[in-house]
């Protein structure tokens, strides 16, 4: 039995009659027909009284440019270390090769997605399941989380970038990850069709992983497995370290204990407790890797942790939010009262962060570092936060953005923070088994 209730002429009538009846709404599509809802919505107030001065700042030098691709993840998970392999050759200005670190990830991923699936149809999962069909729609895409770029140069190390540039795929992944993820799609096509064959299954995976790598290098190039390295420092003195592997490099130079840090969430969810840890099942891009695995603590917490970082150690914190909502892009801010959009609309958003994590209207898809933050006198609270993005230097300021400290309170999903910072009784929860959501939990979004 339906209760649906069609559309009628009479319904549409009503409420065409409901619109012309305001003269507000006459307005209002005037004027957003001509300059879009942000220019009309735009909280002139809010945004002028929103400071762009902080107490306490990071400099990071110039902002780096993910382009027309999803590597956020990867460019502000280099950004933190780029911050430190500076300071530790003596340079200004230096950056990391993320298209090095997209080719063993995606690599990588080919092999995890490959392996997992074969598993999961050893074990007789029907394709048409919602986990098969989850993995299936996921596959490929350019997201990721701090663990995952871990598990990435933990394994492979990194390069500097003009040892291995970007080139034009890593710029626009589109038409790269369209072509894996048809491969991958008929490598598990193959591996349905197999019957549970073994050797075939093998074969299966074995030619598909070699198809990945060859697709991966005439698109990207062939990443060095090791180079001379000699740079020029500040100071203008040459300096010459020979011959160095990617691995040796990234432990050269990146000693900031960046391995031993672990990733805390704020799940607004109560049946998922404060203090505990949760995973997703099948995430992850390293077969042996490190498990994308999550600390679900107060988001109060995690304010103190990053304020921490950047007032004592000096050091960018990478963190995952949900970046859309009351975005000024061009301008560089976020707050949560910058657009004022129920105001043009005549609606009401009265959601919760829990609510909208449950009725998939938030979830974490964008990654970046925190590189300053504004302290109130009273030595703790915090009033807002300065943003390395990766978007260029053409918006923002240079591309560095600022966010008003309720906005974190309710967009801020994650962030990346050294395990000594943590009480006893979290590092005891590091210890215990994670709590397993499903492949589709929104907390397995990836930035």
């Amino acid at each position: 039995m339906t209760h649906s209730t069609p559309l009628t002429q009479e319904t549409l009538d009503r409420l065409t009659a409901d619109f012309d009846s305001r003269e507000a709404n006459r307005i209002a599509m005037n004027a957003v027909v001509s300059n879009g809802i942000d220019d009309v919505a735009h909280n002139y107030d809010r945004a002028r009284r929103l400071q762009r001065r902080f107490s306490v700042t990071v400099d990071n030098g110039e902002v780096t440019n993910q382009r027309r691709s999803g590597r956020c993840w990867l460019f502000s998970s280099l950004n933190v270390a780029r911050f430190v392999a500076k300071r530790s050759l003596g340079v200004k200005s230096f950056e990391f090769s993320q298209n090095y670190a997209m080719y063993f990830d995606k690599l990588e991923r080919c092999n995890y997605f490959l392996q997992d699936v074969a598993d999961l149809v050893r074990g007789g999962e029907p394709v048409d399941s919602r986990l098969m069909q989850t993995l299936l729609h996921d596959v490929m895409g350019d997201g990721g989380q701090w663990t995952m770029a871990l598990n990435v140069y933990k394994k492979y190390g990194a390069v500097p970038k003009d040892l291995f540039p970007e080139t034009a795929s890593s710029e626009n992944t589109r038409q790269l990850d369209a072509n894996l993820r048809s491969l991958l799609h008929q490598a598990v096509c193959h591996i349905y069709k197999e019957n549970g064959d073994e050797a075939a299954i093998a074969r299966t995976v074995s030619q598909a992983l070699a198809d990945a790598h060859r697709i991966l290098t005439i698109h990207l190039g062939e990443p060095p497995k090791s180079f001379e390295w000699e740079w020029t420092d500040d100071n203008g003195t040459f300096h010459r370290d020979g011959e160095l592997t990617p691995q040796q490099f990234w432990t050269r130079y990146v000693d900031a204990g960046l391995e031993d840090y672990v990733c805390l969430v704020d799940d607004p969810r109560p049946e998922h407790p404060k203090g505990e840890k949760i995973g997703i099942e099948h995430l992850g891009n390293v077969v042996g890797g490190d498990p994308t695995e999550y600390l679900n603590v107060p988001v109060q917490f995690m304010k103190d942790c990053v304020r921490r970082i950047l007032s004592d150690e000096g050091i960018p914190v990478w963190f995952g939010a949900d970046c859309h909502p009351m975005m000024d892009r061009k301008g560089g801010a976020w707050a949560t009262d910058l657009f004022e959009y129920d105001r043009v609309y005549g609606t009401t958003s009265d959601m919760t962060k829990e609510e909208r994590v449950r009725f998939a209207d938030s979830a974490m898809n964008h990654a970046m570092a925190f590189v300053g933050v504004d302290v109130a006198d009273d030595g703790t609270t915090t009033n807002r936060w300065r943003v390395e993005n990766s978007w260029g230097a053409d918006v923002a300021d240079k591309g560095y953005f600022t966010m008003d400290d309720p906005w974190f309170d309710e967009f801020v999903y994650e962030v990346a923070v050294p395990k000594s910072l943590l009480p006893d009784d979290y590092r005891a929860a590091l210890e215990r088994p994670a709590i397993m959501l499903p492949a589709w939990d929104p907390m397995g979004a990836l930035a």
